[in-house]
Order: structure tokens, then sequence, then C-alpha cells
């Protein structure tokens, strides 16, 4: 079985993700009206905030700043009621209760005043995010700083960071303003008409804040050419990058070896993003004229309400007669870049790097023949029922829940993605199906659309289901039940050799990942701050006690059969599957040599330095 990610470069890392959080609310004159309901705006955003602070996780660090709250005039009167610091629940009601509606609304300032609250990151540290989640019934009415022009500021001077704004009993220019700073500032726009959706809308936009995706890996920089490029070992690690640029990353590799690069970029859960907007993965070798491709991957977002993690992936699978000149030993580069409208998104998003190292099979062995068909496993499979049982799915690929066979309920928030992992072995193949429930939706919602989606990812975290014909990643929803079904081929040592994208990736055993996602616009529809969904997970097939031809079955061969259990455990581990490892190794005088059943990986250390597209371009010697 392979070394988790969570040991070698990763352990050498840091894990980035919680972030902190400093509510920027309003208690200006106008805080002082009736909201209709018989209490004052400020009595309703008191009972929302405590309905917040009541929901965070114990510890995550959080603080309050207000404006107009110390003088009937003034655009200076923005003033930090409770630093940033481990959540302190009695604390911060105790701030708002204490607050009186009296002065002007000076949100420019005040943004700029809260982002110097929040805690900067250590020097290099990579996906600790820092959310500003403003609370406004109106408008600015100081004009400097303008507020739209500070979001922006803001949002572009640092990896991290976003402006979510929530407007209470607002239209017109106020409401434009506000939705103006959350877009500038790589946030959303929450709408609250009344007290209730005030509430529901502060507990969204603080719970994405807390569950931010967990990045894990140890720091480099790739460079914006070939030279000097920084030299990966089988590893995870963190970078960032920005709209348009691309990251070389080196790597010498033998002969024998599958090879296995992945790139998650995560941005801003929510952030304008283009339908088209993409994250392409290369593997390039050194020539006379150049560079030469072995295999590219392009990965789209596939929608534009907002940004969710993105993953692109590519491989080195040496060919069976040995004929491409990317079966040579030698010098390669992994090539990651980020595709952008202008439009979209411009902060630099953190980036996580897996690389890994399949050995060969020993010398003799025959492999399995090729699984390329899904068989029973396809969109008509019959999938585990009865009553479902309760999970928390994780925020990423490091802490994804380990699931067996079963049913599952969870619930996401709109723009969220939670991920799961499930064991498959030899032979068997994944299949599961996702329902978005039935739910309460607010007024004025019947015409809004939504979508919620799926991904599948292979160990290795290669992208494979979609696009396929027989599944589709993403299903529209507008508060009414809706549902997906993805799955996998068998896992066959041999399917490496196919030609289809969703087949080759399905190669090694271990923990598939999945990921379920929905889209931001359904805060404009559903009632409840989180949406239901159910997971229905199958593995289909007898599980083989290896790849090779003629392998018995798990059970016959003395090996603990595993079939129909089910576990519900935080997994720290990032990859998982026999023969593939992401081990790091390392040697004095800047080399490591990496043995793995057999097969030599040999880096050199250099100093100073939605469903996607795959294509694989070998060249011939």
């Amino acid at each position: 079985m392979i070394a988790p990610a969570s040991g070698a470069a990763a352990a050498d890392g840091e894990a980035g993700g919680a972030g902190s959080l400093v509510m920027v609310l309003d208690s200006s004159g106008s805080m002082g009206d009736d909201d209709g309901s018989g209490r004052t705006r400020m009595e309703a955003a008191r009972t929302a905030v405590g309905t917040v602070v009541d929901g965070l996780p114990d510890g995550h660090p959080t603080g309050l700043r207000v404006y107009g709250a110390d003088r009937l005039r003034g655009c200076t009167d923005t003033r930090l009621v409770r630093p940033v610091a481990p959540l302190d629940r009695a604390g911060l009601k105790a701030a708002v209760a204490a607050l009186k509606p009296t002065g002007d609304t000076p949100i420019g300032l005040s943004l700029q005043k809260a982002a110097q609250d929040l805690p900067r990151p250590a020097d290099g540290a990579v996906g600790a995010g820092r959310t500003i989640l403003l609370i406004s019934d109106g408008e600015d009415n100081c004009g400097d700083p303008a507020p739209c022009a500070v979001a922006a500021q803001l949002a572009k001077g640092g990896i991290g960071l976003r402006i979510d704004t929530v407007g209470f009993q607002v239209k017109g220019a106020a409401r434009e303003q506000l939705e103006c700073i959350a877009e500038a500032g790589n946030g959303r726009y929450y709408d609250a008409p009344d007290a209730d959706a005030l509430a529901r809308q502060l507990q969204r936009a603080a719970q994405l804040s807390a569950d931010g995706y967990r990045l894990r890996g140890e720091r480099i920089t790739g460079t914006v050419t070939s030279d000097r490029a920084p030299a990966l070992v089988p590893g995870q690690y963190l970078d960032t990058i920005g709209p348009g640029e691309k990251r070389y990353y080196a790597a010498d590799l033998d002969d024998v070896s599958t090879v296995d690069f992945s790139a998650t970029a995560v941005p801003q859960a929510g952030a304008a993003v283009d339908t088209v907007d993409a994250l392409a993965t290369s593997l390039v070798y050194a020539s006379a004229g150049g560079e030469g491709a072995c295999a590219t991957n392009s990965e789209m977002f596939h929608q534009n309400e907002g940004a969710v993690p993105l993953t692109s992936a590519v491989a080195r699978v040496p060919t069976e007669k040995r004929y491409s000149t990317c079966d040579r030993a030698g010098r390669y580069w992994f090539v990651v870049e980020r595709r952008s409208k202008p439009a979209s998104d411009a902060a630099r998003w953190p980036l996580e790097l897996l690389l890994g190292v399949e050995a060969p099979l020993p010398a003799g062995a025959v492999p399995a023949q090729s699984r390329p068909e899904y068989g029973s496993g396809g969109k008509d499979a019959v999938l585990p029922t009865g009553d479902p049982r309760e999970v928390r799915g994780g925020t990423g690929f490091n802490d994804a829940r380990e699931l067996g066979r079963g049913v599952w309920r969870d619930r996401l928030l709109p723009s969220q993605t939670l991920w799961y992992k499930v064991p498959v072995g030899w032979g068997q193949q994944l299949r599961y199906g996702v329902e978005f429930a039935n739910e309460p939706t607010v007024d004025g919602s019947a015409s809004v659309n939504s979508y919620g989606g799926t991904q599948v990812y292979t160990p290795a975290r290669h992208p494979v289901g979609g696009g396929t014909g027989e599944f589709s990643s993403r299903t529209t929803y507008n508060g009414r039940p809706a549902a997906l079904g993805m799955g996998t081929v068998p896992v066959a040592w041999t399917n490496r050799y196919e030609h289809h994208p969703n087949v080759v990736p399905v190669h090694t055993t271990g923990g598939f990942y999945i990921a379920v996602n929905l889209g931001a616009r359904a805060a404009e529809i559903a009632e409840n701050p989180r949406i239901a969904m159910v997971l229905r997970i199958a593995v289909l097939g007898e599980e083989l006690s290896g790849p090779e031809h003629g392998a018995a079955p798990v059970a016959a061969a003395g090996m603990p059969d595993k079939r129909g259990e089910s576990s519900v455990r935080a997994d720290s581990g990032g990859t998982g599957g026999a023969g593939w490892t992401v081990t790091r190794a390392a040697a004095a005088g800047g080399a490591a040599v990496v043995l793995i059943a057999g097969a030599v990986f040999l880096v050199r250390r250099i100093r100073g330095g939605g469903s996607g597209t795959a294509t694989d371009t070998r060249r011939g010697a």
C-alpha cells in the first residue's frame, strides 16, 4: 500500500484552510429603523449574529468591527470591538448587544481597517482563508475611500482574502454597491429582505469561511519558464498561480515507471469565473527544437455561478513497446497553466500539487486484461437503498471522509464542495448516485435555477467519469429533487494502455474520491442555510488479490474480505493505491533515489531556484 501524503513532503509543509473571519456590522442610524416585524434592524442583526457564532466551530478565529456606532456624524467612525481571536461566543454576543445605532456609514474605511484586523499569513504560507463579512442596510455615505475600489485593491493584494456582503433590506444604489464590493472582493453578495433571511445568509457566509479547503504540502515556487524550475520528488506541494500564468516544475524520470502529476487550484468559493476558465496541466520534455509534449489535460468550470476547486492531471505511462520519446529516462517538466477571461477573479489561487510514482509489475507477471467498459456499473446499475446515515464530508482531498457501501446523508452550503473517499480494489468499480433534496424555497425563487454537481477522482487525483455519454456531472437545481449518477470502469492495471481519458487513469487501487458541489445561486432558492443531499454508494465486482491474470478473489486467497463494510472516519492521507507512492526521499549532494518494488525514480534537486479534455501526444523516437 502507499505511504500517505501526510508523510514526507507533506509533513514538512503546512496545512491551511480554516482561516479567520471578521464581521463588519453596520451600526449607523438607519439600523434603528423598524424591520417590518416590530423590531429594529439592529435587534434582528443581534439575533442573526448570535445564530452565526453558535454555529461556528469551536476556536474558529473570529472578530467584530462596527461602524457608525459612536458618533452622530463622522466618516472615521469605525471601531474593532472584538479582535480576531479564537471564537468567544459570549463575548461576541455581548458586544453586539451593547451597540446602539447612531451615525454614518463609512464602509470603505471600515473595509480597509478590517483587512488589517485579520492575521497576516506566515511568510510563504498558502491557503489560510481570510474573510471579511460585511452586513449593511445602506450604502456608504462618506465617499472616500470608495468601497468598491477598496475591495478590489484588497482582493488583489494577497492570497486567501474574500469579502462577502449581506444586504439587509436594501434596494437600488445600496444593493448595487454591496454587489460591487462582493464581486470585486472575490466574494458573494447575499440578499436579506427580512430577519429570517439575514440569519440564513449570515450563516452561509460564515460557514463558508470556516469550512475552506484544507491545503497540505511543502511550499515551493514554480518558474515561468523551464529554466531553474524547482525539482520535484514524489510528494505533495503548495504554490500559487495568477490569471494567465504558467508554472514549471522539473523531475528526472526513469524509463519504466508510470508517473502521475495533478494540480488542484483552490479559488475562493463562489469567486467570479467564466464557463471556459480552465486549469491545464502538461508533461513536456526537452528536445533540440525546444519542448515536446508528452501528455496534456485541461479542466474547465463549465459554469459561471462561482468558483469551486478545479483539478487537472497528467500521467507519463511508458508504452508497452517502449517506442516513444516520452518513454526515455531523463529530465521532464510538469507545466500548470491558468486560463481566465478578463472579468474573472484576478486573485492568485493556491495550487496543491501531487507527484506520485507507480512501479512496474514484477518481471514475468502477466497483468489481467483491461476493463474499458462500464458493464454492470453503467447508468442502469442498482444502488443501495434504506435509511441514510448521517455523515459530514471533508473540505478537500486531504481530509475527505472515508465511506463504504451504503446510503449516506449530508448537507451542503451554496458554493460549497464536500469530499468523500471510497476504497476500491482490483477488478472493482465505483458507482454512486447523488440526490439533492426537495427544499422549502424562498419567495421569488421560482424563476431562479442553480446546479448540483459531482466528480470522481482516482487515487492519483485524475478526474474521470464525466463527459462519457454514460454519466453527466451536473444537473439543474431549483429546490425540487434532482439526481446525478457517476462512476468508474473496473480497476485494471492494463487500463493504462487504453485510449479513452476516463479509462486510462483507472489503473490502480486505493481511495477513489467523490466531490459534490452546489451552485452559488442556490443561496437565492433554498430557505434552509444548508441543502440536504443523499449519497448512494456501491462498489461493484468481486475484489481480486492482485492485478495479475488469474488473480483469485481476496476471500479465496485468504486475504481480509471487506465487502459490505462501511466506515465513517476522517482520513488524514491525501492519496491511496497499491503500488503508488508519494513518499519523498532525500540524499546528500542534492540527489535522491526512490526505490519502489524494483523501480528506480531518480530526482536531482535544483538549487536556486467539471469534465475536461485530455490528449496523449507522445512522439516516436
